[in-house]
């Protein structure tokens, strides 16, 4: 028991440490640093406040690391799922340009999330990954349904992977997320969410062209968001 003279701690009660402030935090060292070398600690320091709070939300930094994935990758899962409903009176063609915007929103300025992913998938422990696996393959299903949803309709073509186009999807809107930026910084010379917009519907129009029975129908929902944009 502490005696009358000791101080008391000082910093923030738990109740005023918000979870998405650690987690910010939490975020900003495991980029730096990567989750294996990053401690407690450092992450107490970036957030400022003590150590011991941190403990009061979480149990170690893996905890964390987790409720980042939660926090990122859930929105992600519920909205691309919501996609596969039959009754959604949609083309899937325009579902499809959704899913970009969806993994737009969420992913497309959080580039700190998206490296530490990736860097945890290649150097991560198998706990680690597997973690990251079972937070990914939701969302990965939900487009796997969409196409199957699409071959059914008779929009896809029936010779069409479901699973290969999902993962060469995936790939190509990460790919143009990390790009971008650098491109419109030093090529295109026009603000980052101009190109942006231009290089997504472009890749939409080319990719879509390969799957789709029919390539050469109008894509109008393409045409609205041009027009309002401002």
């Amino acid at each position: 028991m502490a005696s009358p003279s000791t101080p008391r701690p000082r910093g923030p009660k738990p109740s005023r440490v918000h979870p998405d402030h650690l987690l910010d935090a939490a975020q900003t060292v495991f980029a730096h640093s990567g989750l294996q070398a990053a401690s407690l600690r450092a992450i107490a320091r970036q957030a400022g406040c003590d150590p011991a709070l941190i403990y009061y939300h979480f149990q170690d930094k893996e905890a964390m690391f987790e409720a980042l994935l939660d926090r990122t990758l859930g929105p992600v899962v519920v909205e691309l799922s919501a996609l596969t409903d039959p009754q959604d009176p949609r083309t899937v063609a325009e579902r499809f340009w959704k899913v970009l915007r969806i993994y737009h929103d969420h992913l497309g300025q959080n580039v700190g999330m998206r490296g530490l992913v990736r860097g945890e998938i290649v150097r991560g422990s198998e706990g680690i990954r597997e973690n990251i696996a079972k937070r990914v393959l939701p969302a990965l299903g939900a487009i796997v349904r969409l196409i199957s949803l699409g071959i059914e309709r008779g929009e896809i073509r029936e010779d069409t992977s479901p699973q290969l186009t999902t993962f060469f999807m995936v790939r190509m809107e990460l790919e143009i997320l990390d790009l971008i930026p650098v491109m419109a910084r030093h090529i295109t010379q026009i603000p980052d969410d101009q190109a942006l917009a231009l290089a997504e519907q472009a890749w939409f129009r080319l990719f879509w062209r390969g799957i789709a029975t029919r390539p050469d129908e109008p894509l109008p929902f393409l045409l609205d968001e041009d027009k309002a944009r401002p």
